[in-house]
């Protein structure tokens, strides 16, 4: 059997490409397509993702093409629909906001495309940037859109079976795509998370520091009760957190694999507050750690938090997220009364393990052939 994985792009290294790893470990000599490889934002992955054998389109080529990522957007569907995978038995891709679902297959091939959710830019969810301050680039971009969601809807159409990484964007599918989908959680390698009796005096803030994450408010919400938090990731947001940010904040910047299961079992919580998260690793990493979370009430966060029990959830009024709603959460939270046994237990729901066992399952039950 071949098999060929595609990728939206590989320019960073993030939740949707630690799924792509796992596919990759699953078949390791399958080639990946992509639009992009920009190995400068990587990380430590680098070495490891260098070794694989990726193909990229015609974007590649250009100069200066990393920068030109979000106006190039308009051709993605081009470019995944010009590579040849005729010759592949199985098509696995891997898709979110460029459209890698668009490939096209050989007749009697299984495409199985793997849906971090419809692209949060074409359905008016937060995105990390705001192109509507510019009248302009609002008018162009909201053209783009109108065309792209028709393209969306009509390359949705193609893959065999859609797998959903959540029961939230399984209902995003089927409200937008009109199909349904399986739902399969990506994967947590929560092996590596150990847990430690004993917490240090501190919150955590972990992930990309941009706009839609909700970082600002938990700056703001432990600057005013005066407690102490450690905010790890980098992101253009970063200058503007600084600016709201009180004496016991302290930005530590983007942090190794070793450094996170660390500062996720030192931690007393850790706190995500993303608007309408897709699914949300950082929660379940945390559990592993033994270490409860505060979550925003909505979202993928509600299918792995269990509030009373692994964490809690804090919502402001109308279901507006606010300062004060999680200042009220914090005022009275006690991180003494979750067990690591069952945080550890909801963790394991969503192993690597699971993850890779659920997709064999899938791939043999439809196979043709």
């Amino acid at each position: 059997m071949k098999v060929a994985l595609v990728h939206d792009y590989l320019s960073s290294y993030g939740g949707a490409e630690r799924v792509l790893e796992a596919l990759h470990e699953l078949f390791p000599q399958a080639p990946i397509y992509t639009s992009l490889l920009d190995l400068r934002g990587l990380g430590p992955n680098t070495k490891e993702i260098q070794q694989w054998d990726i193909r990229c389109s015609w974007l590649q080529r250009v100069p200066g093409a990393r920068y030109l990522l979000s106006p190039l957007r308009i051709f993605a569907p081009l470019m995944f629909e010009s590579f040849d995978l005729s010759d592949y038995d199985l098509v696995i891709s891997s898709s979110a906001a460029y459209f890698s679902k668009a490939v096209i297959t050989r007749p009697g091939a299984l495409h199985i495309a793997y849906i971090h959710t419809p692209p949060r830019y074409l359905y008016g969810y937060a995105t990390a940037f705001n192109y509507k301050k510019n009248p302009i680039i609002r008018f162009l971009g909201e053209t783009a859109s109108h065309f792209l969601r028709i393209v969306d809807f009509e390359v949705s159409q193609r893959p065999d079976i859609l797998v959903a990484n959540s029961q939230n964007v399984a209902a995003r599918i089927k409200k937008f795509y009109r199909r349904e989908a399986v739902v399969i959680y990506p994967p947590v390698d929560i092996e590596k998370f150990k847990s430690q009796n004993s917490k240090e005096g501190y919150y955590l803030s972990l992930g990309r520091l941009v706009r839609g994450k909700g970082t600002e408010i938990i700056v703001e919400a432990c600057t005013k009760l005066n407690l102490s938090l450690k905010v790890a990731g980098s992101g253009p947001e970063l200058a503007r957190l600084k600016s709201l940010a009180g004496e016991t904040i302290e930005f530590v910047g983007n942090v190794s694999d070793e450094e996170r299961v660390q500062f996720l079992a030192g931690a007393k919580a850790t706190i995500v507050a993303s608007e309408d998260e897709d699914f949300g690793i950082v929660p379940v990493e945390s559990m592993a750690a033994g270490t409860p979370v505060i979550a925003v009430r909505a979202g993928g966060f509600l299918e792995t938090v269990v509030e009373g029990k692994t964490g809690e959830f804090f919502e402001g009024e109308d279901g507006q997220v606010t300062v004060e709603s999680l200042m009220e959460l914090l005022k009275d939270f006690d991180p003494s009364k979750y067990q690591a046994e069952d945080l550890k237990k909801q963790a394991a729901k969503f192993s690597k393990e699971r993850f890779k066992k659920e997709i064999l399952d899938l791939v043999a039950k439809n196979l043709k052939g």
